[in-house]
C-alpha cells in the first residue's frame, strides 16, 4: 500500500521543484537568529540570492511598532532601513552556480514589540544612502530593486513566554465532532439515514457538543487531559474547514451554551480544549465573500486575492468554495485575530492551526501577540505538512507543529513493517537532535486525512500497539485521533484511483460492544504511564542498542554522564526518573543482552514479553511485534 500524506511536497517531482525554486531565487524564508528573540536580544537575519540574479547588495526594511514598513533603494519611508554585508558566496551544484549570501543584525529591542520587515535586493555597485524620513533624497534606483520572496512581508514578536508548561504534560485526544457521540437526548448511536439507503462518508452523522459533554467521563478514563475539536464553526460541510462564520456555532453541534457546559465539564475534570482554526480560508459562503463578488465597489473585495473580478481568485488548493483570505489587508487581518481572540475570552485553552502554511509570513506574529495577550497560557500548534526546517521556521511564532515527519517514520517502522529497527533508530536520532526542546511537537500515528494507522497496518493490533508504545514514550505530547483506542479503521482506502476521499478514515466513534476492550484497556495504561512517569514528557531519551529488529532505548530526566555510561547505570528501585523502552519491530522473536539491571515491569504490549536481570545485565525476550517498558 502506497502511503498518501495531504501536503505540497507530497511527491518527489514536487519537492524537486520546491528546492530548485528556492535555491535559485531571492530568498530569506524565515532566515533569523535566534527565532525565538528575546527582550534586549538582537536578531540576525540572512538572505540567499541564487545564481540568476545579479545582485550585489541588499538592505532590510523595518518598523518597529507593527505598521508596514515602506522605502526603496535602501532608503526608508516608514519605519527603518539597514543595509546587509556579503557573509560570502557558495557553489551550489543543482543550479550550477553561485549563490550570494548576506546578513545583517536588528537592535534589542524590548518586550512586546512586533518587527515587521521586507527585505529587497539590487544589481550594481552604488551604495545606499543614509535613513532619511523624505522620499526625494534617493539611494539607489528602486527600478532593479527585487523583494526576497516575492515580496513577502515577515514579522516576530519580541517576548519571554514560552510554551505553557502544561502543554508538556499534554495526551491529546482529537474529537472529529459530527462523528463521536450523539446527544444524549438520542436512545441509540448511529441509527440509519432517512430512507434506508445506508450511510455515505460525506453524511451529516449527527455527532455534536453535547454528546462530546456527555462522554467526557469516557475521555477522561482513558487519561487524555486535552481535547482537540475540529471545526466547530457555521458550515456547509461535515468536516467544517468551510467556516461560514468565526463568531459563532454550526446549529448541528450545538449553541454557544454547548460548548460554555463542555467547557466548564471539561476543566472540572481537569480536561482542557482546543479548537481547531482554520486562518487561511473559509466558505465561499461568508457573508463578505459573497458581498465581495456581488459588489464591485464592496468594502471586502481587498479581503480576497482577485486575479479577474469576480469569477477568478486565489483559493485553497484551487477549491472555488474556499476561497483563500488576503490577511495582508488590515480590516481582514483583524478580523480573523478578533475571532481567535473570542473564543479565548470564552474559555478555550489554545488552537490547533490549519494550513498554516498558508498565511502570509508575518500573519503568525500578530496572531501570537494577540493570543498571548488574551490567554498568556495559550498553547498554539501548527498543521504544516512540511520538511523539518519549515516547521521550524515557526519558532517564535507557534508554540510548535504537529510533527508530521515522526508520522512518517511510525508509519513506515510500525505499520508497513518497510524500515528495520536499525533504520528507525537512527532517523529518531537525528530527528530529536535536529528540534530544540522548546519547540513543541506533538505526535500522532493518523489524522482525518489519511488512512488510519490500523487500516494502512492491515488492521494488525500488534503493529498498533507497539507503535502506540513508541508514541508515549518519546517526548512529544501524543496525540489520539478518536477512536484509534477501540480499534476504529475504516472500509476503503483515502486514495481511489486519482480521487482523494479522507472521508473514508472519519466513519463514526465505536460503542458498547463494538468496542476492543483489551486495546482500549492498553490505552488507558499507556496515559497512565505516561501521567505516572513525567520522564516520558521531559526527560531525554539515548539509544541503548538496535540491531536490524529491535530497538532499545532509555528515557531519563538527564543524562549529565557520558551516554553510555549514563544509559547503563542502575539507580534506587524507587527511581521514577528512569525507563528502559524495548521494541522488536520483526515478525520473529528476538533475544538480546543488555547492559544494567531492569527488574521491574511496567508495560507490555503482548504476553511472552521477559526480562531475566542478571548482575550487571538483563536478557530481554521479546515475541514478535512486542513491547515492553521496565525499571532499575
Amino acid at each position: 500500500m502506497d502511503d498518501f500524506i495531504f501536503g505540497t511536497l507530497a511527491t518527489d517531482d514536487l519537492r524537486l521543484a520546491h528546492i530548485k525554486a528556492r535555491r535559485a531565487g531571492i530568498t530569506h524564508n524565515h532566515a533569523r537568529t535566534p527565532r525565538d528573540p528575546l527582550p534586549g536580544q538582537p536578531v540576525s537575519l540572512d538572505l540567499t540570492v541564487g545564481p540568476a540574479h545579479l545582485c550585489d547588495q541588499a538592505w532590510i526594511y523595518w518598523t518597529d511598532d507593527g505598521s508596514d514598513p515602506a522605502g526603496e533603494g535602501g532608503v526608508a519611508r516608514r519605519g527603518f532601513a539597514a543595509p546587509m554585508e556579503q557573509t560570502g558566496a557558495e557553489w551550489d551544484t543543482l543550479l550550477w552556480g553561485y549563490t550570494r549570501r548576506f546578513r545583517a543584525t536588528l537592535p534589542p529591542q524590548p518586550a512586546g514589540t512586533l518587527i515587521r520587515y521586507r527585505i529587497a535586493a539590487a544589481p550594481g555597485v552604488q551604495t545606499p544612502r543614509r535613513n532619511v524620513s523624505t522620499p526625494d533624497d534617493a539611494g539607489v534606483s528602486s527600478a532593479t530593486e527585487i523583494f526576497a520572496d516575492n515580496g513577502a512581508y515577515y514579522a516576530f514578536y519580541v517576548a519571554d513566554d514560552p510554551t505553557p508548561a502544561w502543554a508538556q504534560d499534554a495526551i491529546v485526544y482529537q474529537i472529529f465532532v459530527d462523528r463521536f457521540s450523539l446527544p444524549p437526548s438520542v436512545s441509540s448511536q448511529w441509527g440509519e439515514p432517512e430512507g434506508g439507503r445506508g450511510w455515505t462518508p460525506s453524511d451529516f452523522y449527527g455527532g455534536t457538543l453535547s454528546g462530546i459533554t456527555a462522554n467526557l467521563d469516557y475521555i477522561a478514563s482513558l487519561g487524555a487531559n486535552v481535547l482537540w475539536l475540529t471545526p466547530i464553526f457555521p458550515s456547509p460541510s461535515h468536516h467544517g474547514y468551510d467556516a461560514a462564520d468565526y463568531f459563532e456555532i454550526e446549529p448541528r453541534l450545538g449553541t454557544k451554551a454547548d460548548l460554555r457546559a463542555l467547557l466548564d465539564a471539561a476543566h472540572a475534570r481537569g480536561i482542557r480544549v482546543l479548537l481547531d482554526f482554520a486562518a487561511n480560508h473559509w466558505s465561499s459562503g461568508h457573508a463578505t465573500f459573497q458581498d465581495a463578488i456581488s459588489n464591485a465597489y464592496s468594502q471586502y473585495r481587498e479581503w480576497y486575492n482577485f486575479t479577474r473580478w469576480p469569477e477568478a481568485y486565489e483559493s485553497f488548493f484551487g477549491v472555488k468554495s474556499l476561497p483563500q483570505i488576503n490577511l495582508r489587508n488590515p480590516a481582514a487581518r483583524q478580523h480573523m485575530l478578533d475571532a481567535a481572540a473570542c473564543w479565548l475570552d470564552f474559555g478555550v485553552d489554545g488552537y490547533r492551526l490549519d494550513y498554516a502554511i498558508g498565511p502570509t509570513p508575518d500573519f503568525w506574529a500578530d496572531f501570537r501577540r494577540v493570543t498571548r495577550q488574551h490567554n498568556p497560557e495559550c498553547w498554539t500548534f501548527g498543521e504544516v505538512v512540511e520538511p523539518s526546517d519549515r516547521q521550524l521556521s515557526f519558532e517564535g511564532l507557534l508554540d510548535g507543529c504537529l510533527d508530521f515527519m515522526l508520522l512518517e517514520g511510525f508509519r513506515q517502522a510500525f505499520a508497513f513493517g518497510r524500515w528495520d529497527a536499525h533504520r528507525f533508530a537512527d532517523y529518531l536520532d537525528r530527528h530529536e537532535a535536529f528540534f530544540p526542546p522548546s519547540f513543541s511537537r506533538p505526535s500522532f500515528l493518523d489524522n482525518h486525512d489519511m488512512n488510519r494507522f490500523l487500516w494502512a497496518a492491515g488492521g494488525n493490533i500488534s503493529r498498533l500497539k507497539l507503535a502506540a508504545l513508541c508514541q508515549f514514550t518519546l517526548s512529544g505530547p501524543p496525540v489520539v485521533y478518536y477512536g484509534t483506542e477501540v480499534g476504529l479503521s475504516q472500509e476503503r482506502d483515502v486514495r481511489q484511483g486519482t480521487r482523494g476521499i479522507p472521508e473514508e478514515s472519519r466513519l463514526p466513534m465505536l460503542w458498547g460492544e463494538a468496542q476492543d476492550t483489551n486495546l482500549l484497556d492498553f490505552y488507558r495504561r499507556l496515559a497512565a504511564l505516561r501521567t505516572t512517569h513525567p520522564v516520558l514528557c521531559r526527560g531525554d531519551r539515548r539509544t541503548l542498542y538496535t540491531d536490524d529488529a529491535v530497538l532499545v532505548y532509555v528515557r531519563s530526566d538527564g543524562f549529565s554522564r557520558p551516554a553510555a555510561e549514563a544509559a547503563t547505570t542502575s539507580v534506587r528501585s524507587d527511581d521514577l526518573s528512569r525507563l528502559l523502552v524495548g521494541l522488536n519491530l520483526s515478525d520473529t522473536p528476538h533475544t538480546v543482552d543488555l547492559p544494567g539491571a531492569w527488574s521491574s515491569p511496567i508495560l507490555a504490549t503482548a504476553p511472552g514479553c521477559e526480562f531475566h536481570p542478571d548482575g550487571d545485565h538483563t536478557t530481554l525476550n521479546l515475541p514478535p511485534l512486542a513491547g515492553i517498558v521496565l525499571q532499575p
